[in-house]
């Protein structure tokens, strides 16, 4: 969108959409809220229109210096955080509604909301039976940030007076949360520029060559369906109604059924299915110190689907490896490679709740530094191909151009510290998805992976030609078909995607992958499209 409408059109879209909204002769009263930062140049255009109220998110942006071109029109203040689930700090808040209402004058209403709608939080955190008593007291889920909204309007109403017990409340609650040693033990050490970076690409792909990978390897993002059965015995186990014994017994042999039908269909590269796993990022969290996660605060993904975010509250550690024994055993099963799997730092991060306290970078390098321990672990297991995921690295780019340099410089440092610490025969693969790529292509270069697997299927691979024109040069996998949909492409589809593939990636950097894993589905759909999508690879490579 920034490439083909530039700012100055959208803020004249915004003066005349405005323009004929206000000029209705038969209207309600129009509040227009600028949610997920500052309104910036769009300001002056709808202070000129003849709406009545315009919204400001103060939480991710100041009062504006010209905010006083408001004046006549009742101004939303939003001071309690609608994206994250920390409790307020009424005292701050409440002064900037006094700064504001002082900027505005007696002519200009100050009322008080969320700087977003509460979508992006949980229904009510008293449900949390569960969680560390302190931790509890230090949220606030969408019913007490109501309660909180609700606390600054009788201030602004009555006087502060009307609502200082609640202002020390929170003052004191904020106040135990940064003394608290989990949280205040967060400090990352300096770290060395060498703990980014890894040696040459040709000189890894040289000392890649025994893994044995001719043109064109196949492979799986990484996730096999997770059947009835997984989930029954993965909430047994949690129950407790189910052995520890038992339960690895039941995971021990969903492995060895997914690298078995995997060797059966012939793919090159193999992965263990990941059947222990509930969430991507949650199953991380409940191994790493500083993280907790809800019983009941679950939020909106997309479409249909709902999570339950982890909440990253304090200093993170690694309390022992995570992974590392199903991939052992998973590799202890097959004489092809098996792939290590891992979520990356910024995925961990964009699908928590994060500490308000510190900025993202710094968490960022503190879970890079606990999964770099668990990729040399992975190594040290005799496991020679490690992927480490990052498909929301292009979800948390900041909308405003000039806030996204930073944020490409902190997601890819994280990575890369991550994930340089092993032997150049180690082989690093990651996962985009959900990405406009040719807009994170900078990005993605600099993370240096040796192998980028990305979605591709649905748009019949026109992704690639940007990333071949930035010049990326090491191995990547754009997805032959869509695992979104049940539905099971022929051979002759995923060869047709292939070639269009080949067309623009040299065959030896090419790789050959569904578009992302497949948890989801199942195994009536999954078989027979790794089947053909193996026989399409086959087809190619003999006739190229």
């Amino acid at each position: 969108m920034a490439d083909t409408w530039p700012r100055e059109d959208i803020v004249a879209a915004t003066s005349s959409a405005y323009a004929v909204l206000g000029g209705l002769a038969e209207r309600p009263a129009i509040l227009v809220v600028g949610s997920y930062g500052p309104l910036g140049d769009a300001l002056p255009a709808l202070a000129a229109s003849r709406v009545e109220a315009i919204g400001l998110d103060l939480v991710r942006g100041d009062i504006p210096d010209d905010v006083d071109i408001l004046t006549g029109k009742t101004v939303v203040a939003g001071v309690i955080d609608g994206r994250n689930i920390w409790r307020a700090d009424l005292q701050e808040a409440f002064g900037v509604l006094g700064a504001l209402g002082a900027r505005l004058g007696d002519d200009s209403p100050v009322s008080v909301a969320t700087s977003t709608s509460l979508m992006h939080v949980p229904h009510d955190v008293e449900r949390e039976g569960g969680m560390y008593p302190e931790l509890r007291t230090w949220l606030a889920f969408a019913d007490q940030k109501v309660g909180e909204v609700l606390t600054l309007a009788r201030g602004l109403a009555e006087g502060r007076d009307a609502i200082a017990p609640e202002i020390a409340e929170s003052v004191a609650v904020r106040a135990r949360r940064a003394a608290h040693p989990g949280v205040r033990a967060g400090e990352v050490p300096v770290v060395p520029d060498a703990f980014r970076s890894r040696e040459a690409y040709a000189d890894r792909v040289a000392a890649q060559e025994d893994l044995g990978l001719g043109a064109l390897p196949t492979t799986t993002i990484g996730s096999f369906p997770q059947t009835g059965e997984i989930r029954r015995a993965r909430a047994a186990h949690r129950a407790g109604t189910m052995s520890d014994a038992d339960y690895d017994a039941a995971m021990r042999a969903e492995i060895a059924r997914v690298v078995e039908l995997q060797e059966r269909l012939g793919l090159d590269v193999l992965v263990h299915g990941e059947a222990e796993r509930n969430d991507m990022v949650q199953y991380f969290a409940e191994n790493l110190e500083g993280f907790a996660t809800t019983e009941h605060g679950w939020v909106q993904s997309y479409g249909s689907r709902c999570t339950r975010p982890s909440i990253l509250w304090g200093a993170v550690r690694r309390r022992g490896p995570i992974t590392v024994e199903w991939s052992r055993y998973a590799q202890s099963l097959t004489g092809k490679p098996m792939k290590g799997m891992l979520t990356g730092p910024v995925t961990i991060l964009a699908w928590s709740f994060v500490r308000d306290d510190q900025p993202l970078a710094v968490s960022a390098d503190q879970v890079a530094l606990a999964l770099r321990e668990e990729v040399a672990d992975l190594e040290r297991a005799g496991i020679r191909v490690v992927q480490v995921d990052e498909p929301a690295l292009r979800e948390l780019l900041p909308l405003r151009a000039e806030d996204q340099p930073a944020y490409i410089s902190w997601s890819v440092r994280a990575f890369r510290l991550a994930t340089s610490g092993v032997r150049p025969s180690t082989q690093i693969h990651t996962h985009l998805c959900y990405s406009e790529f040719n807009e994170i292509i900078d990005a993605i270069d600099g993370l240096d992976a040796d192998v980028t697997s990305i979605e591709a299927a649905r748009s019949r691979m026109e992704v690639l030609e940007p990333v071949e024109d930035h010049g990326f040069a090491r191995g990547i996998g754009p997805g032959v078909y869509d695992i979104h949909s049940p539905r099971v492409p022929s051979v002759e589809e995923m060869e047709a995607q292939l070639r269009l593939a080949v067309g623009v990636i040299a065959d030896r950097r090419l790789w050959v992958n569904p578009d992302c894993g497949l948890k989801t589905r199942g195994y009536a759909e999954v078989e027979p499209a790794l089947a053909n999508m193996v026989e399409a690879a086959r087809r190619v490579r003999q006739n190229p």
